[in-house]
């Protein structure tokens, strides 16, 4: 699909108007009769335009218009929604010629978020989660390279539109490719796979990507990453992306971010129950949010040093594998005990940060993983945790989560519950132990491997990394993280 600007129609083809419901009164229905040739009275009394509503009107010239509903003050999450939940269900009778008109839309109301989530939800729209079905359907027309989708905004804001448009693109492309990649069962799907992904990125797009196998972390001491392969035929991996901006500048700032890139997760000795264990291919979220963020930053070149790090791992059970009651030993020389196997996420991450202080010294160091069950039951599925000891690094991830939708909630770190992570015969042991407070205890444990980094922030989403959506019958990747981290980016300039 090539999408593009223009002040008028250009083409024929299906035209989609979005409606707010507080605007549908008499002189707004009355604006609609004329595309969609409709009288006044058969509008009102069949289109509300409550949120995702549609009403398809095909007229005699045989073009189509669409109406969509935007309900009364529609969020970030509910443009992206509805514009992705309309082409998705439309797809396959849209037209290749598609024009979606937001000159009747308010400037106060089509706001850079909401353009940002228009034309992402317009791109993902055309995304098919049937990866492995051999009778795979072809590609719809408007999803296809002939496709033409028009967005239609006043002159006065070509020029503000065209960067956001430019950005969804990049912002699109990335997260369409890690949903395949988090989709993907394990038996497609290993810790070099994740590798070769970043690979390929980084040589598309102008950053250094750097890979250390199994035998290069054990030299180098990588050993809670390495306790956690154990019982996997799969070696293990560490995922290093380094994007350096070209613009000559010693004045950027460097952000670094951690991924949990487990590419599935059975718990280990400590194994999960089989009651939707198929889902924990999706253990290696943070994983795809920080290497996207990292491709983003590249293809966008933003002014902003960005360096991404990915302890990448299966966790798997058998005769070698790494049993409650063990010490190990972390690459920063911390010792830790394993208490629960399945609290494998904390302890390859304790290698990914303690590999990326001593390495890189970054002036923001962000953390993200799908780390606890504890943090879905305080926040549900509707956003991830927030944990950091600085307010001004707070006060700018939740900014940048209320301007991309993907909600962030900031949960206490306080020094109370160091007491849970205490170990009799290690440094610190890696599960409390106790049916309480599991999202605050982990991320007490990660802050230990930190160095007491004064900008340091970590992100469980494990409630948002996979959900329900119109894309399949079970719960599918969201691709949670990538816009998060790339608003932050672009807040650092």
């Amino acid at each position: 699909m090539q999408l593009s600007l223009a002040t008028a129609p250009i083409e024929s083809g299906a035209l989609v108007l979005p409606v707010l419901k507080q605007a549908t009164d008499q002189a707004t229905v009355a604006s609609l009769t004329e595309p969609t040739g409709l009288p006044d009275s058969l509008l009102a009394q069949s289109f509300k335009a409550g949120l995702n509503e549609t009403l398809p009107v095909l007229k005699t010239d045989g073009s189509a218009v669409y109406l969509l509903g935007l309900g009364d003050a529609p969020s970030v999450q509910d443009w992206l929604k509805a514009f992705r939940k309309f082409f998705f269900a439309w797809k396959t009778k849209l037209p290749g010629r598609v024009t979606v008109d937001l000159r009747q839309l308010p400037a106060d109301v089509l706001t850079e978020s909401a353009l940002e989530s228009i034309g992402l939800g317009i791109r993902l729209g055309g995304y098919d989660l049937r990866l492995y079905q051999t009778d795979r359907s072809e590609t719809p027309v408007l999803y296809t390279n002939a496709g033409r989708l028009t967005v239609l905004i006043g002159a006065d804001r070509q020029e503000w539109a065209q960067t956001i448009l430019n950005r969804v693109e990049v912002l699109a492309d990335t997260q369409l490719s890690l949903l395949d990649l988090m989709n993907a069962p394990a038996n497609y799907k290993t810790p070099q796979t994740l590798a070769d992904w970043t690979t390929e990125s980084g040589r598309r797009h102008g950053y250094a990507v750097r890979v250390l196998d199994k035998a290069a972390l054990e030299a180098e001491g990588l050993g809670a990453l390495l306790s956690v392969s154990q019982g996997s035929e799969v070696p293990p991996v560490l995922i290093i992306a380094d994007y350096v901006p070209t613009d000559g500048s010693d004045n950027n700032p460097t952000i670094g971010l951690v991924g949990k890139g487990v590419t599935f997760d059975t718990g280990g000795i400590s194994i999960k129950t089989s009651t939707n264990m198929h889902l924990m291919k999706s253990d290696m979220g943070g994983a795809a949010a920080v290497l996207g963020a990292v491709a983003v930053a590249a293809r966008l070149h933003l002014p902003v040093r960005v360096i991404g790090i990915v302890p990448a791992t299966e966790n798997s059970i058998d005769g070698r594998s790494t049993k409650p009651g063990d010490v190990i030993t972390s690459y920063l020389g911390k010792t830790i005990e394993i208490i629960d196997t399945d609290a494998e996420g904390r302890v390859i991450l304790a290698d990914g940060l303690g590999y990326m202080i001593r390495n890189y010294q970054p002036d923001v160091l962000i953390d993200l993983a799908t780390l606890t069950g504890s943090v879905i039951t305080t926040l549900g599925y509707h956003a991830a945790g927030l944990f950091t000891p600085s307010d001004e690094l707070a006060g700018q991830l939740t900014r940048s989560a209320d301007a991309t939708g993907e909600r962030l909630w900031r949960l206490p770190i306080w020094d109370d519950y160091r007491e849970d992570i205490k170990s009799d015969v290690a440094d610190v042991k890696n599960f409390s132990g106790k049916p309480l407070a599991g999202a605050i205890t982990a991320a007490k444990f990660l802050e230990v491997f930190t160095e007491k980094h004064p900008a340091w922030a970590h992100l469980d989403m494990a409630g948002t990394a996979f959900a329900d959506s119109e894309f399949g019958t079970q719960k599918n990747a969201t691709g949670y993280g990538i816009r998060l981290l790339t608003k932050f980016l672009l807040s650092k300039l």
